[in-house]
């Protein structure tokens, strides 16, 4: 999937790509026609950075609702000729997991083309998970013998059936698949569940691979085996070093982490570093200079999992680096310093800001420390983070550290953050936003009454309700 390009924040598109609640608000407020297109435009080609972490689904849907949207759009995206060539996810599944949003809100329309696109389209499992939730049990026998249709009655569709029974997300259909009393469809459903249940046990049973032997050495020669062959087993060598080495083994392990073979250095410098050796700052601060990418990069992984006032101490002289080590500094102050370090976490917050843009990984930490050491000084460049950033859950952190910093919040962005697509910035407008505001009290009303609403939300909501508003 090609990186989704972000319009301007202070556009409609950019609004509802980023999943802002000034998105709803100004879409019902624009014409129609504009909201609808910007709408179809954000479901058609997923804006997220990483669907994984964001949410939108609910967001679009119940926009789609107060729209009164139609699915044209949606439907010829799902079932257009590209559907057969470009079967990623990706492609699809925000669509679909709008539809099954809408279904649940009684969208027969959308109840309807789930039901199509899984039996017809390229994702159809993805599809069929929306339906477990949904549809009910007649709804889903029908779609039986389409979906077991994709499977020949061969040796390699048998297979790939078994697999498609154990790595289903939602069990249901398939369990009322296997009741079917006709032998094509529940005879076959069943023989499937046996064989992956059988292909998982066997899995558990069997070696996965080359294990190390039973000392310092033959651990730290398998982690460099595995690097040689391409895999990185610094993290589970030292593991194993934990288990096998004693006192007498630290003078070796410190000489690896010193100048041993890339694979064996990085299985050291993990293993000193959560051993909390006191030779380790200095080897990790030598090895991130080192020309190999891997043994720079795992040095820094290594001190950022590092824990104790010594690392944190260390980070202080480290934090001015223009490094990723200097990163890694900032983010331990962030995670775990004291309060004098705060104007050090909010000059590598503006740093940042300035050097990365507001989609900048390394904000992750520093907006969180900015937030937890109350930096009221970092208000500015947190807003500035909250309205740019195209990644909803930065700017789920960023509303928070803003809850913690920014004395206007409750009357500002805690407003905004009720129609917000993130739950957890809705449940934290919940608790922060000023009921004074009549768009604050009707918002509540209708999240507290909502059945898509999560319970974290819908508790939120309750506990600030009071007489004046009961729902």
């Amino acid at each position: 999937m090609f990186d989704p390009v972000i319009a301007p924040s202070g556009t409609l598109l950019g609004l509802l790509q980023r999943g802002r609640g000034d998105g709803t608000l100004h879409a019902l407020a624009a014409p129609r026609a504009e909201a609808l297109a910007a709408l179809n435009h954000c479901v058609l080609l997923d804006p997220r950075q990483d669907w994984r972490v964001e949410n939108r689904s609910l967001y679009y849907a119940r926009l789609y609702l107060d729209l009164h949207g139609g699915l044209d759009a949606i439907e010829a995206h799902l079932f257009g000729a590209e559907d057969v060539f470009d079967t990623e996810d990706s492609r699809t599944g925000l669509a679909l997991s709008v539809l099954g949003h809408l279904a649940a809100y009684g969208r027969r329309d959308a109840l309807l083309l789930l039901r199509r696109y899984a039996a017809t389209g390229a994702n159809w499992a993805w599809a069929l998970d929306e339906l477990a939730l949904r549809d009910d049990d007649a709804g889903l026998r029908t779609l039986a013998e389409p979906v077991l249709a994709r499977f020949p009655a061969d040796a390699e569709g048998d297979a790939a059936l078994a697999a498609a029974v154990r790595d289903a997300f939602e069990p249901r259909p398939w369990r009322l698949w296997a009741e079917d009393p006709r032998e094509r469809v529940g005879a076959r459903v069943r023989a499937a569940g046996e064989r992956g249940s059988f292909d998982r046990w066997q899995r558990q049973m069997r070696p996965t691979g080359p294990r190390p032997g039973w000392s310092v050495q033959a651990v730290l020669d398998w982690a460099q085996q595995g690097l040689e062959r391409g895999t990185e087993l610094h993290g589970p060598a030292a593991r194993c070093l934990k288990a096998v080495a004693g006192p007498e083994d630290r003078p070796a392990i410190v000489e690896a982490a010193r100048s041993g073979p890339d694979g064996a250095r990085c299985a050291a410098l993990h293993y000193l570093a959560e051993a909390r050796d006191p030779a380790v700052l200095d080897l990790i601060e030598t090895a991130t200079t080192d020309p190999s990418r891997i043994v720079s990069d795992t040095a820094v992984s290594a001190f950022e999992r590092m824990c104790g006032e010594a690392a944190v101490d260390r980070a202080r002289g480290w934090v001015q680096r223009p490094d990723a080590l200097g990163a890694s500094a900032a983010a331990v102050l962030a995670d775990r310093g004291a309060p004098q370090d705060a104007p050090l976490v909010l000059g590598a917050l503006r740093r940042t800001v300035r050097s990365e843009g507001p989609d900048a990984t390394a904000l992750y930490a520093l907006v969180d420390g900015a937030g937890r050491l109350g930096i009221g000084c970092a208000a500015p460049v947190l807003r500035h983070v909250y309205r740019e950033t195209s990644s909803s859950e930065l700017r789920g952190r960023t509303a928070r550290a803003l809850a913690a910093t920014d004395p206007t919040y409750a009357t500002g962005f805690a407003v905004e953050c009720l129609w917000d697509c993130e739950e957890t910035t809705r449940e934290l407008a919940a608790q922060h936003a000023e009921t004074g505001d009549v768009r604050v009290a009707e918002r509540l009303r209708r999240l507290a009454a909502d059945p898509a609403e999560e319970a974290e939300v819908q508790t939120a909501v309750r506990n600030r309700i009071g007489p004046d508003l009961q729902v």
